[in-house]
C-alpha cells in the first residue's frame, strides 16, 4: 500500500489523481469508482454524495457523482468514456460513507468503459501516482491526512 503524506492509496485500486478518484477492476471489464482519502481529506465533513443513475453514458472530464462537503461542492469527474452500468444509490443515504469507508462502501458508480485499453491507459498504479499527489497536495497546500 503506497502512503501520501498519510493518505493512503491500495495497491489493487488504479487512480486519476487529476480527478482524484480510484478505480477498482471488476470482472466483465467494468470498474468501480470512487474518491480517493487524498479528496476525502481536502473536502471535508461531507454533507451530500449524488451518484448519476446507472444506464447514463459519460465522456471523460465529465461527472459520475456530485459530493457536497462543509468547504465545496464537486464533482467526480471520470478518466474515460463509459456506460454507468450500476450506481450506488445506497450513498446517497449514507454520504458519511465516504469519510469512514471510502475504499469500500463509499463507491460512486460502475462504469464499463468503452475503450478498454483507453480506459486502463488513463490510470496509475498506487506507486506511479504517489508523485502526482504530492505535486497536487503541495499545490492546494493540503498538509495530508493525518493518519501513520
Amino acid at each position: 500500500m503506497a502512503i501520501v503524506k498519510g493518505c493512503l492509496l491500495p495497491d489493487d485500486l488504479l487512480y486519476d489523481v487529476d480527478n482524484m478518484l480510484w478505480y477498482r477492476p471488476l470482472p466483465g471489464g467494468s470498474y468501480r469508482i470512487g474518491g480517493t482519502m487524498v479528496a476525502v481529506g481536502m473536502a471535508g465533513s461531507i454533507a451530500a454524495a449524488t451518484p448519476k443513475r446507472a444506464g447514463r453514458h459519460v465522456a471523460p472530464g465529465q461527472a459520475c457523482a456530485v459530493i457536497e462537503s462543509g468547504k465545496l461542492v464537486s464533482a467526480a469527474k471520470v478518466a474515460f468514456a463509459g456506460e454507468i452500468v450500476t450506481s450506488n444509490e445506497d450513498l446517497m443515504e449514507n454520504p458519511r460513507w465516504l469519510e469512514a469507508d471510502m475504499y469500500g462502501k463509499g463507491w460512486f458508480v460502475e462504469l464499463k468503459p468503452d475503450d478498454p485499453t483507453a480506459a486502463r491507459t488513463a490510470l496509475l498504479t498506487a506507486d506511479e501516482a504517489v508523485p502526482g499527489f504530492l505535486e497536487l497536495m503541495a499545490r492546494e497546500k493540503f498538509d495530508g491526512c493525518g493518519q501513520a
